[in-house]
């Protein structure tokens, strides 16, 4: 059966995850890839947010209201709480879902969880200061719906409406509100590491988990977000390290982190 093009779900990556709920909190599990790269992640929001909020440190993300798409179990939704972010953490699987309320539970967390995909969030909110999709764009259906969505969960509410007002609100980063990218690029040394690697030789990731077609690279990135109204200025390589996993820098060759800057509509 041909795909819809017009959402960016694709049902057969939510039923590969489905299968794989009850891991996401395994460190040794199938996505102990996420787990490793996890505080690589949370080290590259805080570098970004630092740029407009510089005289913030013990809290860095204090009074930030930000979404997560696509939170899978809540590895990066967890640490975003605890450096005092305002957490809305979305996903179309399920059982991620409950998975992931569950573990907040546990951790006495306060994370507002929803099943639900960008498109149909973006329908009925906005004004997130920060929107991070890390891991996430290389298994949407649809790239052009998706940064659109993105796009539009970042403008302003105004004071009062929907995730409480808007970047800027309370000075809290300079009236800027941010998307955030994690992602793989479309190059053949990422083909053969982060999928054949990974998922047959490493088995840091199941097999099937990703498709080389979906990869992207810096450059279109930077094009197909201009369109949707986001301004990529930072793009940063991320790479393995048998110290901690994954650090920050060097060329985008495989993974990568990209930051930009949400064009508020008049």
């Amino acid at each position: 059966m041909k795909k819809s093009q017009n959402t960016t779900i694709d049902a057969d990556e939510i039923r590969h995850f489905d299968k794989m709920a009850t891991d996401w909190w395994d460190e040794d599990g199938a996505f102990r890839a996420l787990h490793r790269l996890t505080p690589t992640r949370i080290n590259y929001i805080c570098q970004q947010v630092a740029r407009f909020r510089p005289d913030i440190k013990d809290a860095p993300l204090s009074g930030l209201n930000i979404l997560d798409i696509g939170c899978g179990g809540g590895l990066l939704a967890e640490p975003l709480t605890r450096l005092g972010a305002k957490v809305t953490a979305i996903d179309m699987s399920a059982p991620a879902i409950e998975i992931a309320k569950d573990h907040a539970k546990k951790m006495r967390l306060k994370i507002r969880y929803l099943k639900t995909s960008a498109e149909d969030l973006a329908k009925k909110e906005k004004g997130y200061d920060i929107v991070i999709a890390s891991e996430v764009i290389e298994h949407v259906q649809n790239r052009k719906i998706f940064l659109e969505a993105i796009a539009k969960l970042g403008q302003c509410a105004g004071v009062g409406a929907n995730t409480g007002g808007c970047a800027g609100v309370g000075a809290n980063m300079d009236g800027i509100n941010l998307a955030i990218i994690t992602t793989i690029n479309r190059t053949i040394p990422a083909t053969i590491l982060a999928k054949y690697a990974a998922e047959y030789v490493l088995k840091l990731a199941p097999i099937g988990t990703h498709e080389p077609k979906k990869f992207i690279s810096p450059q279109s990135l930077r094009k197909e977000a201009a369109k949707a109204g986001i301004i990529l200025d930072d793009i940063t390589g991320i790479r393995p390290s048998l110290q901690t996993g994954f650090t920050l820098g060097g060329p985008p060759i495989i993974n990568y982190a990209a930051t930009g800057i949400i064009k508020q509509k008049s």
